[in-house]
């Protein structure tokens, strides 16, 4: 068995994804202890072009095809042939800081933790090209021993890919990605830090999270917000777990509304064709989650009686804010 396994889904990243994969391969690890399994998700690209070189001179990487199935079912088919002790799943538009891994896998194999929690910085192309051959060098790492709802209580948002994750802890608790969504992230992590029974939270930075440039993330549809309806649904289900503190009934009830106000942000913004498809998501968003309401406060109750006595009247109550403040942004710039 090996201490880590590192899954990268690939699906049309040929930009970014040698960068990515050859940052793995920076980080002080004898080949030996880890392996880098690939998903090929059908990629369109030549992106798997681009890393072909890196596939043949390293002998611990393993490839996966598959027809394109979305990141989910891609980190899914990964999970199910790793070996390792750990996980560690990378978007592949992102990087490594050098040597920074080997330090946290020796605190995740010293510690015997379900979750370790590590630290990242945003950038863009220009500032990572800024930085490269430069990575900043770290000082001891510092991390505190908590618990998965401890620490969910603390932090709004758990990325996956910040996290290592103790193979045999996913498996006991058949945790896994929903399949065919691309907000796959959310009910997965909210999964893993409510049932997780010891996490361990470092400041130590692991990797560059690259942002403003056009990814499969931030382009918006309706096919994405029926996606992130399912995944607000799947969170409420969590939500009703009969064992949680009341201290984490609040918080996981605010999670959900978070992601519920994005929802709605997101689909009255003006991404969507027609007013026909913003009352699509929230009729759509009644249907699997017909229950769902919120409580804390005057604010997220107001919302809640709009979401379930008139719900369409919310969608354009918010597509006119919405429009409004565009208009006014545009005035005043």
């Amino acid at each position: 068995m090996k201490q880590l396994s590192i899954i990268i889904p690939i699906y049309n990243v040929e930009k970014y994804v040698f960068e990515c994969v050859d940052s793995v391969f920076r980080q002080g690890l004898d080949e030996d202890v880890f392996e880098v399994i690939i998903v090929n998700d059908g990629t369109e690209d030549k992106s798997m072009v681009a890393i072909g070189e890196l596939i043949s001179t390293h002998h611990n990487i393993t490839v996966l095809n598959q027809e394109n199935q979305g990141l989910s079912v891609a980190r899914n088919n990964g999970m199910a042939i790793a070996t390792g002790e750990y996980i560690f799943m990378p978007d592949s538009d992102d990087l490594l800081f050098d040597n920074s891994l080997k330090t946290v896998l020796e605190l995740a194999l010293s510690t015997k933790a379900d979750i370790v929690v590590t630290d990242f910085i945003q950038m863009n192309d220009n500032e990572i090209m800024a930085i490269r051959g430069k990575h900043p060098v770290q000082k001891d790492i510092v991390s505190t021993e908590t618990t998965g709802p401890d620490l969910l209580t603390k932090e709004l948002t758990m990325w996956y890919w910040r996290s290592l994750y103790k193979r045999s802890f996913l498996l006991n608790n058949s945790i896994c990605f929903v399949p065919g969504i691309y907000s796959q992230d959310v009910p997965f992590t909210n999964e893993c830090f409510l049932k997780a029974k010891k996490c361990i939270r470092t400041s130590w930075k692991t990797m560059i999270y690259r942002h403003g440039h056009d990814s499969v993330s931030i382009r918006f549809s309706l096919r994405k917000a029926r996606d992130r309806c399912v995944a607000i649904a799947k969170i409420w289900e969590l939500a009703k777990t009969d064992n949680l503190s009341p201290t984490l009934q609040q918080k996981q009830n605010d999670i959900v509304y978070w992601h519920f106000r994005l929802l709605i942000k997101s689909t009255t913004y003006g991404h969507l064709n027609s007013m026909k498809e913003m009352l699509e998501v929230i009729d759509f968003l009644k249907l699997i989650a017909p229950d769902l309401h919120f409580h804390n406060g005057m604010e997220q109750s107001l919302w809640s009686i709009m979401f379930n006595k008139m719900p369409h009247l919310l969608i354009y109550m918010n597509y006119i804010f919405e429009q409004t403040r565009k208009k006014i942004r545009k005035i005043i710039h």
